[in-house]
């Protein structure tokens, strides 16, 4: 594609080199000339070819966003929100409480 762009770039810098060495041509005219033939079209142009890309680099940002959020989720639940029974006392002075048999 880049060589697609470059080749372009120097067929309109020769065509305003062209136009500003004329004798009926100006300087004026071989600026507008590169803008006009060169830089607008070319501008478009590489937008639309590297629409692909940002498409799959928009695409696994997300999906490390998406990673990034589920790791985050996980590590923030809370201690006792796990549903199984709690263990022992942290202090070994705190019996643990339990129903009677």
């Amino acid at each position: 594609m880049y060589l697609i762009v470059i080749a372009w770039l120097y067929v309109v810098l020769m065509m305003a080199v062209a136009e500003a060495f004329s004798t009926q041509g100006s300087l004026l005219g071989a600026v507008i000339t590169f803008i006009l033939y060169g830089l607008v079209p070319l501008s478009l142009v590489v937008y639309i070819m590297s629409t692909p890309q940002r498409k799959a680099q928009r695409k696994a940002e997300e999906a490390a966003q998406a990673l990034a959020a589920a790791t985050a989720h996980t590590s923030a639940v809370q201690p006792d929100a796990s549903g199984h029974a709690p263990g022992g006392a942290q202090d070994a002075a705190v019996a643990p409480v339990r129903k009677e048999p």
